[in-house]
């Protein structure tokens, strides 16, 4: 030991220390421990330093830490050190990091609750727990769940789960649980929904038993005990529950921040409704009873939703709607009675004032008296030996009794709502077993406690006792079984605390004994406790500063109760007056609570412990009075009876231990308080657990498992063969101590720590062995670097060398080139030099000389133009010397004519004025003109004569005016152009001056624009240059556009595809849903069919069972609704429900209800299904349209070829006629003259050729009526081509029909020739039509083409003009509407091809008829004659009968079930495979519905097919679990189904077909119903067919591909705790990856064998790889366990071994490999890194076929088996959650198993003839014809 204790307390070993916040602390040794040292140097995580001081008396050390890969197991056992810190540890880690909130504890499974919904607890976890062994799979209360049920149907011994905790911790919730997991995988046998009233039961229990406390707003405040029946077929057919004392107090008074029951708050908030009127309720503030816990309101609950919820419950478990209301205002008058107020009348009595409106309410509701019942509760009747009398009550007592009575009549109302959901619940069918939860408190301890904390803890007592001597014994006999030697391990026992409580003279005694006297107090009943046990327990204590309470020491603590209100509350006292008021009430449902009360055995009615059953109550003596009170039981006293039941049923089963923990008091999601942790798991005993396994040997390892772990500690000389001895061997030498493990019989059993100390011997092992294997690699890679150093240092001095060396010689090269170069270039610079001296010398003689000859040039040059000068202006100054004298003249001539003009004008101006002035003078001479009027008057003639020479002037006047005017403009003009011409010769002198200046200006103006010219030029230049540039980059970024346009173009048309390829694969994905769809509907249709078979043939074996004839009946109406099958498949449950009727009076009215709604259901969503598809494969068919008409063109060429070889065969018939007719004539004339004699050799050569000459003749008669037949059906095909022409020619082949005279056989050979010409002419013109008409379709077509790549072209430049976004919208909406215009243009000629071939089926039906009438008479007609010569020889007609069988096969009608039982229903399907071709049953059912085909008796054909499926269906059932005969079948009934199809005539299923083949269709019947009635057949077997194999398989597939290391040593084995999981070892027995290959590769034999069709075959083995990976996925998420990275190696070479079966046997593209993806990157999860961000990112790429819960929960349960890997980080599993948060997927952990691909058919013909087929005789069908 101390060497030990010195090898592991060592320097950075890790320890636990006592801690005030924490409780336990870890921290690390920082040197090491001596046995002398009185403290440890000890430094915590957050690096301090301590001094920690042993104890100098124990010299106690701290605890050690487990290793790291010990932490966060499944179940504590498994820990090396089993102490309170570790399982504290453990715990914290598990449910903080790891968010697991269940760990096992031995046999205990700890349940932590996360105050959070959580996702496992769906039907999927469900399916995945059943059936496993509880150690195989993570911690789950589903675990202990499927173990109780596991061991009741294996052990045959009642079970019982034991769920415990204080308020708040989560055991409802478990209970509920653990409750529906019994109701999903037993399911119910009744088919009553007997599980869902067991579940509909919580809710009600909830309202009436729970209540808000401090600690929980759904806290049971009763204990329940329910048991869940089962039948001997272990289904649920019943339950039955106990409840145990109830907190009747809660109804009368609450806490703060607590509440009442839910019930009453539901009321309340649902006081508004209509039906709760005249309840007169209000709010819950606004009754006593609800209020004084001040919080009437529960966050996040809707009180009046609960209630709906409360109701609907009622009403499923019966409890009608008046009873409802009944119970609710029993309840409403328990509140108006709380709120009654009692007044004081004088110190001793008290009253109610009058009219009490709460009174009121109260007597109304419960149909009682206003005076009898304020009587009552204000008083009370005492009763003496000899007269009784009434005794007022004061105003205490008088409350006190108020609240009696209500907490009295909610107990009756609880017992009787227990009551009767009891009955609800109850069975008449026999109970074989039962499973019982118990959902009871736990321990509990408050500032206040009182007798009903007394009560539970006392209860707990008990269960602590009976855990603790089950772990004790479970203990034991483990010690037995190893056959080890026994040491009685020392527990703690509670016995004598149970004996402190129960014994005689205990508490509960003398609490009864003083509840008995007259004057008994808490006082007086707390000094006898004193007295009693104060001295003699030491269990028992008193406190210091109270005589009014005591201590008592329990397993969990200690707790000090309150004796205030014990007596009260034991005595539990009712005013018996009260009692007879209520029980005289007109309110019937008040009345039946209280009709038992002379009955009941306590006065309160509410026993404890019996919840309404009265088989649990203790009945009084009848022979005594029941109305004493001394003979009434105390409350202690039947809550200990009822216990003490309880724990006999308890002791009577096998117990399963849940025990639920609070991890903190605020309610907050996944927070753990250590403090509150370690008390709860102290006081539910789970350390006591823990210290039991810690005194004896926690640690148990099988031999192998040891070996194949510590492996490394061995030495090669220490493994020996038997591994049991090398493992004692080895044990010897490492552990000194022998008394530190045990040999057992199959395991190795060690104390606490010593499979700590093995691992780290281990750990070093494994360490030494890294750094030597590190040193020689490191060794390795120096010695390689330095090689690889030194080689390269060689090579880069040779070729350093070598450079060197070549620069030389590239220098003296250079040297030598540059002499060279140097001479030539001095030569050629001399010689450059001279020759431009030369030029400079020649050119400045050239400018010299031409300069001279230039200004000799310029003075001729200028002499010349000065004499022109000259010349011009002599000229000028002559004619401008005449123009002027020539101006002056004229201008004389006008002044001269202008002066007299003036003086003519002066004078006519003078005698005007003079006329003017006499008449200003004689103006205002008024009496003047008076006077001179006479003279005026005189003068007047002379006045007129006077004016008219006056007028005459004027005239003259103004026309010599107008004259002078005129002369005098003109002389004017003249002036001014004088003038104008003196001007003008000035200025034409000055422009001159001008003009030379202008023109010196523009000279200089033009040498500046010749300058600017030159720039700009240069300039142009530039930019010409530059734009050139531009313009390439404008090219280059041109064809850059274009290169973009064509990408894109081209990436638009990728996305088009593959926007159409989603699409079309959407559409294949909706097509696959409505088929999965689809074909599930058939299985609960399936399912629901066998069910109500089942339940039929059982109801009617249990009611007829003297009627022995009568299941005869039943299979003849089996029979007949069979046949209707084809129309209607379910309608066999309404006709078997009506025929049925006597059989099933037993059912339950509402089940048929229920089935025949659902079947009517299931039968309308079956129909639109089939329409559906349908439609769909109709669209798929008209895709085929076009190649049915070139089939239709490619038969009409052979029929004109079979045309022409008829008329071959007629001419060489009439030929053989003539040869015939000549030799008959010889041997006549041979017979003359004797040579011919009968006998004679001749005579028989002659015979012989004659016979084969008839023969011949017969056999081309033969020929000729088909080819005629063919002749006449193809003339008929082709009439609406040249009606005419084919109108007339028939006639003449009519008439070549008529039999002929050998005279006429040559003309009819003409005829013959004749019209094969006017055949082949027809043939010849109707191809030319065909042709011109085809090429001008072609060219039409062509046309199209053009435009339509046109408008393309148009559509692609305008969608290149648009943004991207609007570029793709446009591209689709365009492809959209040209497929729908391609789909509506093939659907109009799918429809009118469809019509043409409706038509010409009619017509080929009476067309077939008629030639087959007339073919057969033409041929009786024409053998005759040869019957006559062929008369001895009857033989000839052998060969041509086998000849004509056309593969059918005759049978009588009453062979019909003779034909069914040995070819479908006694067949053995081995014997059919190995020795007979494949499909053979097929082929024959087929052959004869041919048959029956062929007489046109559809009778027959109706009861064959329905008697086909009826008995496959039958078979099915009875051998539904054998694979060979499943597949067999579904070989069969899927060869069957291609033969329906390729002889059903359709076009479509006839491409590959023979001649032979399509001669043998079916020609009567269309058979498409019953085709639909076969698939759903073949999908029921196939669906039956995957579930036979995933039976076969599942018990293989998590040992094979998870548990069992096909790569042996990759995977060390880890300690494990009590529950063993399955070792990864193999033995003998256990699956390996070998035996699910062998199975795979039987499977897939067998189906080939079978002839299954690979199509098939294929579908299947994708669907048997699916739950292969499925299964595993599942396994590997729900078992930490398998989440290492040594695992993930594992997997991935599995899922490699299967990928190479798959490729063995060609099934690689069948899609089975896709479907185990998600298990690969599971596989790959667990071998990457994950730490840093790269990782979180390429691991987010990496598994894109798992969802986020699934890469989240594998990352939680990520374990390392060795020390050497690291656990996976909170902060990077959070990385991921976020990188992983937009992911649109199922919040679904577990893969769906029960899921099946939708199942395909594919259309497969055979290519068998049927005519050769032979039926062998060991299938006993002899009486089948061949036809």
């Amino acid at each position: 030991m101390n060497r030990e204790l010195e090898y592991m307390f060592v320097q950075s070993a890790r320890v636990w220390i006592p801690d005030a916040e924490e409780v336990w602390k870890s921290a690390e040794l920082t040197k090491d421990y001596k046995n002398d040292d009185a403290s440890l140097q000890l430094m915590l995580e957050d690096g301090t330093t301590i001094d920690h001081k042993l104890d100098p008396k124990t010299k106690n050390l701290p605890y050690l830490r487990n290793p790291d890969i010990l932490v966060g197991e499944n179940d504590l056992t498994a820990l090396s050190y089993l102490h309170e810190p570790a399982v504290l540890h453990n715990l914290k880690v598990r449910f903080i990091d790891s968010k697991l909130i269940y760990t096992y504890c031995g046999i205990v499974l700890v349940a932590i609750n996360p105050y959070e919904t959580l996702p496992i607890y769906g039907t999927d976890i469900i399916n995945a727990y059943s059936g496993q062994n509880m150690g195989d799979m993570d911690p789950h209360i589903f675990a202990v769940a499927e173990e109780a049920y596991k061991q009741m149907a294996r052990d045959e011994r009642n079970q019982s789960i034991i769920v415990s905790g204080e308020s708040g911790a989560g055991k409802t919730v478990s209970a509920k649980y653990a409750m529906r997991y019994f109701a999903t995988v037993s399911g119910s046998a009744s088919e009553a929904n007997v599980e869902e009233k067991v579940l509909a039961s919580n809710p009600i229990m909830e309202a009436i038993g729970n209540a808000k406390t401090t600690r929980n707003d759904n806290s049971s405040r009763f204990g329940k005990y329910i048991e869940i029946g089962f039948d001997n077929r272990y289904r649920i057919i019943g339950a039955n529950m106990r409840t145990y004392l109830l907190e009747k107090s809660r109804v009368v008074f609450q806490a703060d921040e607590e509440r009442n029951y839910h019930i009453f708050y539901q009321l309340c908030a649902s006081a508004n409704q209509p039906e709760f009127k005249n309840l007169r309720l209000s709010t819950a503030n606004d009754f006593l009873y609800t209020r004084q816990g001040r919080s009437p309101v529960i966050e996040g609950v809707d009180d009046a939703k609960e209630l709906r919820t409360t109701r609907h419950a009622f009403t499923l478990l019966g409890i009608n709607e008046s009873y409802q209301i009944g119970l609710f205002q029993v309840l409403a008058a328990i509140l108006h009675l709380g709120n009654v107020e009692i007044k004081d009348r004088d110190s001793d009595s008290s009253l109610i004032a009058p009219n009490n409106r709460h009174l009121t309410a109260f007597c109304e509701l419960v149909g009682v008296t206003y005076q009898d019942m304020s009587q009552w509760l204000c008083h009370r009747k005492l009763k003496t030996a000899t007269e009784t009398y009434i005794k007022p009550l004061p105003r205490l007592q008088a409350t006190n009794a108020r609240d009696a009575l209500s907490k009295h009549i909610y107990a009756k109302l609880f017992n009787w709502i227990v009551e009767h959901v009891n009955k609800a619940l109850v069975t008449n069918v026999k109970q074989h077993s039962f499973i019982g939860v118990l959902d009871i408190y736990g321990f509990e301890t408050f500032e206040i406690n009182s007798f009903e904390q007394f009560c539970i803890n006392y209860a707990n007592e008990k269960l602590q006792q009976q855990f603790n001597m089950h772990v004790f014994k479970l203990e034991q006999e483990e010690y037995m079984k190893e056959q080890i030697p026994w040491t009685l391990i020392d527990f703690y026992d509670n016995q004598p605390c149970i004996n402190l409580i129960e014994a005689k003279m205990g508490i509960l005694d003398l609490l009864d004994e003083e509840c008995k006297m007259p004057k008994g107090s808490d006082d007086s009943w707390a000094q006898k406790l004193y007295n009693t046990h104060l001295k003699t327990c030491s269990l028992f204590e008193k406190p210091r500063m109270s005589n009014r309470a005591f201590i008592i020491q329990h397993f969990a603590d200690k707790v000090e109760y309150q004796c205030e209100g014990f007596l009260e509350k034991n005595k539990d006292t009712v005013n018996e007056e009260q009692i007879h008021v209520l029980k005289a009430s007109k309110f019937d449902l008040l009345v039946e609570l209280f009709q038992d009360e002379e009955k009941a055995t306590t006065p309160t009615g509410q026993v404890p412990g019996t919840g309404g059953r009265t088989r649990l109550s203790i009945k009084p003596d009848k022979g005594r009075d029941t109305s004493s009170k001394e003979h009434k039981k105390t409350v202690g006293c039947q809550f200990r009876n009822s216990l003490q039941m309880l724990m006999e049923t308890l002791n009577a089963t096998t117990p399963h231990y849940v025990r639920c923990i609070k991890p903190n008091d605020f309610k907050l999601a996944f927070s753990f308080d250590p403090k509150r942790a370690v008390q709860q798991l102290r006081a539910c005993g789970v350390l006591e657990t823990i210290r039991i396994s810690a005194a004896g040997f926690p640690s148990r390892w099988t031999y192998q498992e040891f070996f194949s772990r510590y492996r490394v500690l061995m030495k090669q000389k220490d493994v020996l063969p038997d591994k049991k001895l090398t493992c004692k061997n080895v044990l010897e030498k490492l552990v000194q101590d022998q008394d530190k493990y045990q040999f057992g019989k199959t395991k190795i059993f060690f104390r606490a720590g010593q499979v700590a100390y093995l691992e780290k011997l281990r750990a070093d092992k494994l360490r030494a062995a890294c750094i030597r294997i590190q040193k020689t690699i490191r060794c390795w890679l120096a010695r390689k670097k330095y090689l690889r150093q030194r080689s390269a240092v060689i090579t880069i001095q040779r070729f350093t060398r070598g450079y060197q060396a070549r620069c030389l010689v590239k220098f003296m090269r250079r040297t030598q080139a540059a002499t060279v170069i140097q001479k030539y270039q001095r030569m050629c610079v001399e010689r450059k030099r001279y020759r431009q001296k030369q030029a400079a010398a020649l050119a400045m003689q050239t400018i010299l000389r031409a300069y001279m000859a230039r200004q000799k040039y310029q003075a001729l040059l200028r002499e010349h133009k000065a004499v022109i000068i000259q010349k011009h202006v002599r000229g000028w100054l002559a004619r401008c010397w005449y123009k002027c004298c020539l101006e002056a003249i004229v201008y004389l001539q006008c002044c001269i004519r202008r002066m007299r003009a003036k003086r003519e004008l002066k004078k006519l101006k003078i005698e005007a004025r003079s006329v003017e002035h006499f008449k200003k003078l004689n103006k205002g001479m008024e009496n003047k003109i008076m006077q001179l009027q006479r003279k005026i008057d005189e003068q007047n003639k002379d006045n007129r004569v006077i004016s008219e020479k006056l007028v005459s002037l004027e005239s003259s006047y103004a026309s010599e005016s107008e004259r002078m005017r005129g002369e005098l403009g003109r002389l004017r003009g003249v002036e001014e152009d004088a003038k104008n011409k003196a001007n003008q010769v000035s200025s034409l002198l000055e422009e001159l001056e001008k003009l030379r200046k202008e023109l010196s200006v523009t000279q200089q103006e033009k040498k500046t624009i010749e300058d600017w010219a030159q720039k700009y030029r240069d300039e142009m230049e530039k930019m010409v240059s530059e734009l050139k540039d531009q313009n390439g980059l404008l090219k280059k970024e041109k064809d850059d556009l274009n290169k973009m346009i064509q990408e894109q173009s081209q990436q638009m048309t990728e996305k088009m595809t593959r926007a159409i390829a989603q699409e079309t694969q959407q559409l294949e994905t909706d097509l696959n849903e409505e088929r999965s769809r689809y074909q599930n509907l058939l299985t609960e249709h399936l399912r629901l069919e066998e069910k109500y078979d089942d339940l039929k043939e059982e109801l009617a074996h249990s009611t007829n069972v003297s009627k022995p004839g009568h299941r005869r009946t039943d299979s003849t109406h089996s029979s007949n609704e069979s046949e209707y099958t084809y129309n209607s498949e379910y309608a066999e449950l309404e006709d078997g429900s009506r025929v049925g009727e006597d059989v099933t009076r037993g059912m339950d009215t509402s089940l048929t209800l229920k089935l025949q709604k659902r079947v009517t259901e299931l039968e309308q969503e079956k129909q639109s299904l089939r329409n559906e598809l349908e439609n769909r494969e109709e669209q798929f068919q008209r895709a085929r349209a076009r190649d049915d008409a070139q089939f239709r063109k490619a038969r009409g060429a052979e029929l004109e070829y079979e045309s022409l070889k008829r008329q071959e065969l007629e001419s060489e018939n009439k030929k053989l006629r003539h040869d015939l007719a000549e030799m008959r004539q010889s041997l006549l004339g041979g017979a003359a003259a004797g040579t011919g004699a009968p006998g004679s050799p001749a005579y028989k050569v002659l015979l012989d050729q004659l016979n084969a000459s008839c023969e011949e003749l017969e056999v081309r008669k033969e020929e000729v009526l088909i080819l005629r037949s063919q002749l006449v059906s193809q003339k008929e095909a082709m009439h609406h081509k040249d009606e005419k022409e084919t109108m007339t020619e028939p006639s003449v082949f009519a008439q070549d029909v008529n039999k002929l005279k050998d005279a006429d056989e040559l003309k009819q050979a003409y005829v013959g020739l004749k019209d094969t010409n006017r055949l082949l002419e027809q043939q010849l013109q109707a191809q030319r039509r065909t042709y011109d008409s085809e090429v001008e379709s072609l060219r039409g077509e062509l046309q199209n083409v053009k435009e339509e790549n046109n408008r393309q072209q148009q559509l692609l430049a305008q969608n290149l003009q648009l943004p991207p976004e609007a570029r793709i919208e446009a591209s689709l909406q365009h492809e959209i509407t040209r497929l729908t215009n391609e789909n509506l243009d093939l659907m109009e000629q799918l429809e009118k091809q469809d019509r043409t071939i409706r038509k010409l089926k009619k017509q080929l039906k009476v067309y077939s008829k008629r030639i087959g009438e007339m073919g057969a008479g033409q041929a009786e007609g024409q053998t005759s004659p040869g019957q006559m010569v062929e008369e001895p020889i009857h033989p000839v007609n052998i060969p041509r009968r086998e000849k004509d069988f056309q593969g059918m096969l005759e049978y009588k009608k009453e062979d019909e079930m003779k034909l069914v039982k040995n070819l479908i229903l006694e067949l053995k399907p081995r014997g059919v495979a190995v020795n007979l071709i494949p499909g053979l049953p097929a082929y024959i059912l087929f052959m004869c519905l041919r048959h029956a085909d062929y007489l046109n008796d559809d009778q027959k054909v109706r009861t064959l097919l329905t008697s086909t499926i009826n008995s496959i269906k039958k078979i099915l059932k009875k051998r539904g679990d054998d694979f060979e005969t499943v597949s067999f079948w579904l070989a069969n009934t899927c060869r069957f189904l291609h033969c329906l199809k390729q002889y059903s005539g359709d076009e479509a299923f006839m491409k590959h077909n023979t001649s032979r083949q399509n001669e043998h269709c079916l020609s009567n019947f269309d058979l498409a119903e019953y085709r639909q009635v076969i698939s759903d057949l073949a999908i029921q077997i196939y669906q039956q067919l995957v579930k036979c194999m995933e039976n076969i398989l599942q018990p293989m597939i998590v040992s094979g591909m998870l548990e069992h290391e096909t790569i042996q040593g990759v995977s060390g084995v880890k300690p494990t705790g009590l529950r063993k999981r399955t070792s990864s070892i193999a033995d003998e027995g256990t699956y390996t990856l070998d035996s699910i290959l062998r199975q795979l590769s039987a499977f897939h034999s067998t189906m080939c064998q079978h002839g299954t069709d690979p199509e098939l075959i294929k579908q299947v083995v994708k669907q048997l790889f699916y739950i292969i990976g499925a299964v595993t996925l599942n396994n590997l998420l729900l078992r930490k366990d398998m989440c290492s990275w040594s695992k993930g190696m594992q997997i991935r070479y599995n899922v490699s071994q299967l990928e190479e079966w798959l490729r063995d046997k060609g099934l690689m593209n069948c899609g089975a490999k896709e479907t185990l993806e998600p298990l690969i990157q599971a596989a790959q999860l667990l071998q990457v890194k994950k730490k840093t961000e790269e990782d979180a990112e390429a691991i987010c790429s990496m598994c894109h076929a798992l969802t986020t819960a699934q890469i989240v929960k594998v990352l939680n349960l990520y374990t390392p088996v060795n020390e050497f890997e690291e656990r996976v980080s909170v902060a990077f599993i959070r990385t991921i959650q976020t990188r992983l948060r937009d992911r649109s997927e199922s919040p679904q952990l577990l893969m769906d198993t029960k899921m099946i691909y939708p199942v395909t058919f594919p259309f497969s013909p055979s290519s068998l003839a049927l005519e050769t087929i032979q039926i062998p005789t060991s299938l006993n069908l002899s009486f089948l014809t061949r036809v």
